[in-house]
Order: C-alpha cells, then structure tokens, then sequence
C-alpha cells in the first residue's frame, strides 16, 4: 500500500476531541474487558431502575424508596476495603469472575420474587445490600488490573474508554428498562440483567491471568490500614476522595426521580431521567481527546464537582420537563470531566502492590457518596418536598466543594508532569518495559 493509499487523518483540532483508542488498539484483554462491562453495565442498569420503581409500587413512599441507599452502606465500606486487600493479594481476575457470577444469581433471586403472586419487599433489600457487598469486593480488582494491561501512558484514554463503556450501558440500560417495564413486566428486566452476567463472565474467562506479586501481603486488616495511612499522607489522593464524597452526598437525588417524574406529570420521562446524567457523560467521553493535554487534574476535579452541583440546582428549579433533563445531562458531562481525572491521578501515582487496597478507597469515595446521598434525598423529600431535595443539594454541593478547595491546597497545586509519585511510577513502568524486554 502506499502513501496515498492511507485514509487522510482527522485534522489536529479533531483528533484532540476524538477519544484516544490506543488502549483498545495495544491491549487484547483491555478490549475483552472493556466488552465484558458493556454487557454487564447494560443489564444492571435495568435492575437500577426496577428494583426503586419496585419498591415505589409496594410502598408507595419515598422514604422506603431511600432506604435502599442506607442498606447498602454498611456492605459496601466492609466489603470495600476487604475486597481492596484481596485484589493485591489473589489473582484479579479469577476475583472479578467469582464477584460476577454471584452478582447473577442475586438477579435471579429478585426473578423469582417477582414472579410470586405476592412479591415481598424484604427480598428487595436484603439483595440491594448483596449486590454492594459484591460490588465491594469486586471493584477494586476491576481498578486494579487496568494498569497491568494497559501501558502507563495510555492510562487517561483508558479511563476515558471504560468511562465511555460504562456511559454506553447506563444510556441503554435505563431507556430501555422503562419500555421492558411497563411492556413485558418487571419480571424481564431482572432476567435480562441475568442473562448479561453470564455473557460478562464467558468473555471474563478469556482474560488473561493477574497474580498477585509474590512479595504480596495476605489480607489483613493490618493490610488495609498500611493502604488507609498512604492515602491520607497522599493530600492530593485524599483531596479527590472527599470531594468526589461530598458531591455524591449532597446532590445525587436518583433515588427520587419516580417522584419528580410524578410532580412534572411525566410519568413516561422516568426512564429518561436516569439516562439523562449519562447522555452528558458520553458526550464528555466521546470528545475526551483533550483530556490528554491537561496536567492540572485536581483543579479540574473541583471544577467538575462544582459544575455538577450547579447543574443539579438548576434540575431542582425547572419545571419544564426538558429543561430538568438538560441540566440532569449537564451534571452527567460534569461527573465524566471529574471521574476521568480522579482516575487518571490514581492510576499514574500508586504502586502496584497497593493498588487493589487504594482501589478499595477509591470505591467508597465514590460509591458511599450516592447511597448517603439516596437518602438524603429521600429524607429531605419527605420533609421539605421533592424538589427542594434536588435543588437545596445542589447548592449544598457547591458550597462544600469551595471549601474543600481552600483546605485542600495540594490537590490544586497537583500537576502530572512534575508530581514526584508520578514521575516514580514512570519510571518504575519504563524500568518494566526495559526487563521485558
């Protein structure tokens, strides 16, 4: 082929928005992976909706419709920081497969009680609860094993690409989970997310093995508190965690979208509303190119979280449908500028062996945020209304986020280029590379 056989490429500026799939291209398992989680993303998505718009149903209260954040609490700071210590302790992927495959079977128990005369609403919870446990213990395995598959450089456009893998699912998932429902039944929501467990897992086989190293330490609770003290030496970690924490806390108000839906007469919106967020995040995801050209990434942590909880007030204060999707949209692009710089500081500063321990961490900031947040929002929405919950957090949100900043001044000082943590894993990365080699 010659030179003028070659398509043209995409001039610069393009380029610059385009996702970089350099991850997808060099990396085998990064792609089995990255098809693993779309299939699984999809199908969980259809039981977020189901199980709170289940509940709503049988109760018919808001405060029950919050409740599933306070169960799933405790399980997921437990399991989060025990499943942090064995992602650097077993082989990552033989403990993301096993998480999988009982993460099915929790989707088949929530068939079966909806396929009683009488579905029961304990089965609800005590399932909401097992999935985060789940979810605990498998995260940070899924965290962990991207920077062994994946080369230090391309870690930002890895983030981005999973980010954009995740966005696709929680589109798909909660669009199409409001026509399943309301067509076929909630019955064939849980069965769909079943059925894409198994898919997930059958791809999850083809990946390689990911040992632990072999001066790796066994779980201990000694373990998980060596991971606790790096962290909190490490401000700028630290600096994502809690505002990552505080964002969710104040202003993520999913857990009463049913009862705004009702209070816009747009019951037929719900669905919508929880794909919403996820529409801006793929926008962000789809033109994350220039998110290479930034080094700054704490100061675009804050920034992003602060755009998030204004865009959030703005949800809480339309009364137009299709402007509270607009701004729901916005907050998701939002959320997508933070999580891919958060990961991006993660992934290029810790080292591997306490990478699955700092992976757990990382799961509570920003998974102990939105259940805490699920019932405030229920909680306020019971006592001051529901849309007074969405907008009073959001602004909630921003004010926090203004004064973690000030307190803060290492993760707005962070830069990549010249963080000695990241200048260390590098070359740690490069060393690597050279043995191999």
């Amino acid at each position: 082929m010659t030179e003028s056989d070659h398509p043209p490429s995409p001039p610069e500026p393009t380029r610059r928005l385009l996702p970089d799939l350099a991850p997808w291209r060099s990396s085998r398992d990064f792609r089995l992976m990255w098809c693993a989680g779309v299939v699984t993303v999809f199908g969980s998505f259809l039981s977020f909706v189901a199980v709170p718009l289940q509940i709503k149903e049988l109760t018919g209260s808001t405060l029950a419709v919050g409740a599933i954040g306070a169960v799933e609490l405790v399980p997921l700071i437990v399991f989060g920081l025990y499943g942090g210590a064995l992602a650097d302790a077993l082989d990552r992927r033989k403990l993301i497969l096993w998480t999988e495959a009982a993460l099915g079977l929790l989707s088949l128990i929530l068939l079966a009680n909806t396929l009683l005369p009488h579905p029961m609403i304990w089965p609800l919870y005590v399932v909401a609860a097992g999935v985060s446990a789940l979810t605990g213990l498998q995260r940070p395995a899924l965290d962990a094993i991207v920077p062994r598959i994946v080369p230090h450089e391309q870690l930002p456009a890895a983030a981005a690409l999973n980010s954009l893998r995740w966005q696709v699912g929680a589109i798909a998932g909660p669009s199409l989970a409001g026509l399943i429902i309301a067509f076929a039944g909630l019955e064939w929501a849980y069965a769909l997310d079943a059925l894409s467990f198994a898919v997930s897992v059958a791809l999850g086989f083809q990946v390689a093995p990911s040992p632990a190293s072999r001066d790796a330490e066994k779980p201990s609770l000694r373990g998980i508190v060596a991971g606790a003290r790096y962290a909190w030496r490490r401000k700028e970690l630290l600096g994502t965690y809690t505002v990552d924490l505080a964002a969710m806390f104040f202003a993520y108000p999913t857990a009463i979208f049913p009862f705004l839906a009702d209070e816009l007469d747009a019951p037929w919106a719900l669905g919508m509303m929880y794909a919403a967020g996820s529409v801006g995040s793929l926008a962000v995801s789809l033109t994350s190119g220039w998110t290479s050209q930034i080094h700054r990434h704490g100061r675009m942590v804050v920034l992003a979280a602060a755009g998030w909880g204004l865009a959030m007030a703005a949800a809480g204060w339309m009364h137009n449908v299709w402007l509270v999707l607009l701004f729901l949209a916005a907050a998701g692009g939002c959320d997508m500028v933070s999580g891919i710089f958060r990961s991006a500081m993660w992934n290029q500063t810790i080292p591997d062996e306490l990478r699955g321990r700092l992976a757990g961490i990382e799961l509570l900031s920003y998974s102990v945020g939105p259940q805490l947040g699920q019932v405030r929002a229920g909680g306020m929405a019971a006592l001051t209304g529901v849309r007074a919950s969405v907008w009073a957090g959001g602004l909630a949100c921003v004010g926090c986020v203004g004064l973690l900043a000030l307190a803060l001044p290492k993760l707005m000082a962070y830069d990549a280029r010249t963080d000695p943590h990241a200048v260390r894993m590098r070359e740690r990365r490069r060393e690597a590379r050279a043995a191999a080699a």
